[in-house]
């Protein structure tokens, strides 16, 4: 809304200042704030609210140090991140943008759904809350309205070399002579079509239509068969595990905040014309508005800490869960890294294996021996550690830093073939 009032006000009146709305820098150091701002301030009334609601968490004993102290403790706190998220993002980001309009129904779609799925569990007292079908059936809704925007959008296009678009015959929708890094004076293609990048290979590229070359000269019209639910795949599986890793004080909310971060330095390279060709990915016309998004995300999260690190004042309960999932696994594949998220949110996909590993260990154990064993003291991951006598704030701690080198690796990756 901002950047469209300062832009009229620039068209029409010589108002100072007015351009600096023009910058993506500018918005995205200015939403980090205000998001900042809105999680501390208001964090604090939510919280209040949600303790007048006597809208708290019930633990089970699971034998775990300091489990039961939480009990009581109010949930549904999501509500500050999404709340954090969404006003910046509406107040600073160009509305006209698709991508920035595919992030706010994906933020608004998931919120529901966890929201639901708590408003269940605290209101109506049923612990098992929204039924895994419905949950499932919310997470493909996601994966169709971003994976149909991907494929049919006529705003989300690539920019190539013209030699790479002629001899694959992608779909060329304008042609350009621009500079590169070196400031020679290239032909660049803008193609439509569902190509992403491929981290560690020198290509650093694939195109989901090749997978569907059996089709012919039908396989670009048939790609969706392929790629939606690849799409889907990806925001359940990240979705899911960002559930399960919110089990202890501060672990997900921190965890998440540097993988936002680090889909902010994706989004500016991929929106930055000399440092896309410098680095050799593919340029995404419109997609450095998703800078202003992450870096509302990043504020809503590192805000959410204020209340949420160890001794947690709130939880984010599924509504914020499930909805930090969405987001990521959205914007990683609007920017076309989804192909990063196995090393990005390494995280999540630990937290999630070692749930898969001990329940089909335990299974195939106890059908061979007729006794289940297990592979952790318990899953998720996090909770092995609790097991093992570290304290919840080390382990938490312990996570973090594995996940800043992992987003370390994950930048890196872009100039490494």
């Amino acid at each position: 809304m901002l950047y469209h009032l300062f832009e009229y006000i620039q068209q029409h009146y010589d108002f100072p200042g007015a351009r600096l709305f023009q910058y993506v820098t500018f918005r995205a150091g200015l939403a980090i704030i205000l998001s900042l701002i809105i999680s501390i301030l208001f964090g604090n009334k939510i919280i209040n609210y949600l303790r007048k609601q006597q809208v708290g968490e019930s633990v089970r004993d699971l034998g775990l140090d300091g489990q039961k102290q939480k009990e009581g403790t109010p949930t549904m706190g999501g509500i500050i991140i999404i709340m954090a998220t969404l006003i910046p993002c509406i107040l600073l980001a160009r509305l006209d943008n698709i991508y920035i309009l595919v992030m706010i129904i994906a933020t608004i779609w998931m919120a529901v759904i966890g929201f639901i799925d708590d408003y269940i569990k605290v209101f109506k007292k049923n612990k098992k809350g929204l039924s895994g079908k419905f949950k499932i059936l919310g997470q493909v809704g996601l994966g169709i309205i971003v994976g149909t925007a991907m494929l049919f959008s006529d705003d989300v296009v690539v920019r190539m070399n013209i030699e790479e678009a002629l001899q694959n015959n992608y779909e060329i929708t304008e042609r350009r002579m621009v500079p590169d890094h070196r400031g020679e004076i290239r032909e660049m293609a803008y193609v439509k079509t569902p190509v992403t990048n491929v981290p560690f290979v020198k290509e650093n590229s694939i195109n989901y239509t090749t997978v569907v070359s059996f089709f012919g000269d039908n396989a670009e019209r048939f790609v969706w068969i392929l790629f939606i639910p690849f799409v889907i795949f990806i925001v359940t599986a990240v979705s899911n595990a960002a559930n399960l890793t919110d089990g202890l004080d501060g672990l997900a909310a921190g965890t998440t905040a540097t993988i936002a971060a680090t889909l902010g330095v994706l989004a500016f390279v991929s929106g930055n014309t000399v440092i896309a060709d410098y680095l050799n990915i593919y340029y995404i016309p419109l997609s450095s508005e998703l800078v202003i998004f992450s870096a509302c995300f990043l504020g809503g999260c590192t805000g959410f800490l204020w209340y949420n690190a160890y001794p947690a004042k709130v939880f984010m309960g599924d509504t914020g869960s499930l909805t930090i999932g969405g987001i990521v696994a959205a914007l990683a594949i609007l920017l076309r890294k989804e192909m990063l998220l196995p090393v990005l949110c390494g995280i999540f996909l630990i937290e999630n294996l070692s749930v898969i590993i001990q329940v089909f260990w335990f299974k195939y154990t106890k059908r061979k021996y007729g006794e289940g064993r297990r592979v952790f003291l318990m899953s998720p991951l996090h909770h092995h550690y609790q097991k093992k006598g570290l304290h919840e704030a080390k382990i938490v701690a312990r996570f973090w830093i594995v996940g800043v080198l992992l987003a370390v690796l994950t930048i890196i990756t872009l100039k490494i073939r």
